[in-house]
């Protein structure tokens, strides 16, 4: 299956965020720090390049992600240039805090307070953005929910002297271009349930948990992971899960145990989990590569 979700409104979104960008002085770029890459739209980075804007790039959900791998995204993303990154989680305030002086270093053009230093939000759906913004503001300002895709306008706002801060809705990007990164998004809820079904999208988690977090796996469901697969894996959670089709038969309810296992992971309740590492990235790249080359 191959994942595409790019509903109508973003195309919108994206032209009015391009004229905002004109405007702003630094671009705060929010992932999710379990799938750095993967959830990096690219099309931020050509807006931001184009006019030549400095980024923040934050590791939202920290607490969530393997702390070791998170390290080496940091490090990743220190390399680029006009690029500052920090790992967090924006339900944390002493996290939160942080962010204006990391702006402002990123602009120290604004320092003098002639004029107030302008910053931008942006990000895919459901990486955290309405959370972050509300924390920054210390008021509820943005909705937040568990869907995709909630914020649905930009607003700007007046975040005391010297700093305001635009809130711009999650944009995907017209076609998700590796069909690992739209496994990675829908099993971390940034694409939207009616795009996806979720067996599949479960079978790729457990296929990953097999490969790289076998422990917090056979902790979480207590079972045998000898000779499983993915599909093996989402079988397991629903015999212990007690996921059963009604009706003659029976059998399992493989839907069922699957919205079990993607719950877990987002819920952080099979431990701190990240679903792609720099390495893992330049394996998929270049296998993609040579792929494109072969045909």
């Amino acid at each position: 299956m191959t994942i595409q979700w790019f509903p109508g409104h973003m195309t919108s979104a994206r032209k009015k965020a391009a004229e905002t960008m004109a405007r702003t002085d630094v671009v705060i770029e929010v992932l999710d720090a379990r799938l750095p890459e993967a959830s990096r739209n690219p099309m931020i980075e050509e807006l931001r390049l184009f006019r030549q804007r400095p980024c923040l790039k934050i590791l939202n959900k920290s607490d969530l992600a393997d702390p070791v791998v998170t390290q080496a995204w940091l490090a990743f993303y220190e390399r680029q240039p006009n690029v500052k990154a920090v790992a967090l989680s924006a339900k944390k305030a002493s996290d939160v805090a942080k962010i204006p002086g990391l702006c402002r270093a990123l602009a120290p053009h604004r320092s003098d307070n002639t004029k107030p230093l302008r910053m931008m939000i942006m990000g895919i759906p459901n990486v955290g953005k309405s959370t972050l913004m509300n924390a920054l503001l210390k008021r509820k300002v943005a909705a937040v929910g568990d869907e995709p895709a909630v914020t649905k306008s930009q607003q700007s706002l007046d975040m005391g002297p010297g700093m305001t801060l635009t809130d711009t809705p999650g944009l995907m990007w017209p076609k998700i271009e590796h069909d690992s990164d739209g496994y990675m998004l829908a099993a971390a809820h940034a694409i939207g349930r009616n795009a996806v079904i979720e067996e599949e999208v479960a079978e790729f988690l457990g296929t990953l948990l097999l490969l790289r977090y076998p422990a917090q796996l056979k902790e979480r469901y207590g079972f045998d992971l000898t000779g499983l697969d993915g599909h093996g894996v989402v079988e397991a959670v629903a015999r212990r899960r007690g996921c059963i089709l009604k009706g003659k038969g029976g059998g399992y309810d493989l839907e069922k145990a699957s919205i079990v296992l993607l719950t877990d992971f987002r819920d952080g309740l099979l431990g701190r989990i990240s679903l792609e590492t720099p390495d893992t990235r330049v394996l998929m790249l270049a296998a993609a590569k040579a792929e494109a080359v072969s045909e």
